[in-house]
């Protein structure tokens, strides 16, 4: 019977090697992907703050208390200095 336990166990840990030799080259694009959608997200959330027109402010208010913790890293990886909102100062 251990033989059988020792043999499945090989089974296994060939199947996540193999699992990882096949993922590991897309994991970075995959979270570049994740990465700009979360970007695009957040601007969509903060737009009516930055002066830009939103047509689901009324749905995203509710999103920004959550996202506010997150607000500094994106608007510094989107290449602003300092944060956009004037009431809002997170630097």
């Amino acid at each position: 019977m251990s033989s059988t336990s020792d043999w499945r166990a090989r089974l296994r840990r060939a199947e996540a090697l193999a699992t990882e030799f096949y993922t590991a080259p897309y994991r970075s694009a995959v979270a570049r992907c994740q990465r700009d959608e979360d970007d695009l997200f957040m601007l969509f959330v903060f737009s009516e703050l930055m002066g830009v027109p939103n047509p689901a402010s009324y749905y995203t208010l509710e999103l920004q208390p959550l996202l506010m913790e997150r607000f500094h890293e994106w608007h510094r990886r989107m290449g602003m200095e300092h944060s956009p909102l004037d009431h809002f100062r997170c630097c």
